[in-house]
């Protein structure tokens, strides 16, 4: 890349934000990521890739504005909503540079916390992620939050800091390794944590949601938990397997006291019609139980199987280009390798 017929030796940084109905962020998002980032403007070329997984409000024509002002805005559509994990998936792979910093579009990552983060990179380290110091969430979201890292460290085959979200930066060699990586359920932060290159963390305070609502709903967040545990650990499988020894231990104690009581004291054998059914219903609602579990593992297993693309795309807008239709694009699932140039 040439400016002024020289060639621009700065490195390169793109951001890379996933947005979901967040019309009333964008614009005081990218105003904010532009104002942080300009005293670093003469070593680094910074790009923004916006991608729009399928929002249903205003959000993509105003990232469409936000292009026409700005050349270095990359804009991605994604035809339909596939989740965080996906549009996160989605920048990545068309990412061109030699980091890429990940952050929420409802401004609860702090812009200037990213700034931390390229200082870290500077110093040698691959991934910088942002650890929470504190939060400004809802009682219940602290508690669910607190409640799954306690577990997933304790579980997970892999070291996952805790109080962290996506909000980091990635080396261009992490980048390109994790593109590697293409399962359906992802659990993007167990990933970089199973990759591995230098580590550390920057903490921050996190900033409460600038406008508009979350879009991440109970459900969503049970199933990106359930990726988590199920995607980085066997524990499950093992709890089954010594809860079944646990029950068939009790069976056979209970079996020795029914002899017991029969041989030793017969005149105190009451029929136990009573503990019969209740003993019966525990084991079914245990069967249950481990049949779910393994439903889970092997249907991850049948999901992996189909081998079908993480998203679809409807269209790119890249950088000072026009926007390229649905109809005119020869393959709308980017692939490992595909880029969008960093200008």
């Amino acid at each position: 890349m040439s400016r002024g017929g020289q060639r621009d030796e700065r490195r390169s940084i793109a951001y890379v934000f996933p947005v979901y109905n967040e019309a009333e962020n964008v614009e005081l998002l990218h105003a904010t990521v532009c104002r942080v980032t300009r005293d670093l403007a003469d070593r680094y070329r910074f790009t923004f890739i916006y991608v729009d997984d399928g929002s249903e409000d205003d959000s993509a024509s105003r990232l469409q504005a936000l292009a026409d002002a700005d050349d270095r805005v990359t804009v991605i559509e994604l035809a339909r909503n596939f989740g965080h994990q996906a549009a996160v998936t989605a920048g990545l792979d068309l990412a061109d540079a030699d980091a890429v910093i990940v952050m929420d579009s409802d401004l609860q990552d702090p812009p200037r916390v990213s700034l931390d983060l390229i200082a870290k990179w500077r110093q040698g380290y691959e991934v910088v992620y942002a650890q929470r110091r504190s939060r400004r969430d809802s009682p219940f979201k602290k508690l669910t939050a607190s409640a799954f890292y306690w577990l997933l460290r304790r579980i997970a085959s892999v070291d996952i800091p805790p109080d962290t979200g996506d909000f980091r930066l990635l080396d261009r060699k992490v980048v390109e390794e994790l593109r590697r990586f293409r399962e359906r359920d992802r659990f993007l932060r167990g990933l970089v944590s199973y990759i591995g290159f230098r580590q550390t963390g920057v903490l921050f305070d996190r900033d409460e949601r600038h406008a508009g609502t979350t879009g991440y709903s109970l459900g969503k967040m049970v199933r990106l938990a359930a990726d988590g545990i199920l995607g980085f650990s066997a524990a499950p499988l093992k709890m089954i397997s010594r809860l079944g020894y646990g029950i068939s231990l009790l069976s056979f104690l209970g079996i020795v006291y029914a002899v017991g009581v029969k041989v030793l004291a017969p005149e105190t054998a009451v029929p136990g019609w009573a503990f019969t059914s209740i003993a019966l219903f525990f084991l079914s609602g245990v069967q249950i139980t481990m049949q779910g579990v393994l439903g889970s593992y092997i249907g991850r297993t049948y999901t992996e199987a189909q081998g079908r693309p993480l998203y679809t795309v409807s269209s790119v807008r890249t950088a000072g280009e026009p926007r390229v239709p649905a109809q005119a694009a020869p393959d709308r699932s980017a692939q490992p390798g595909d880029r969008v140039s960093n200008r």
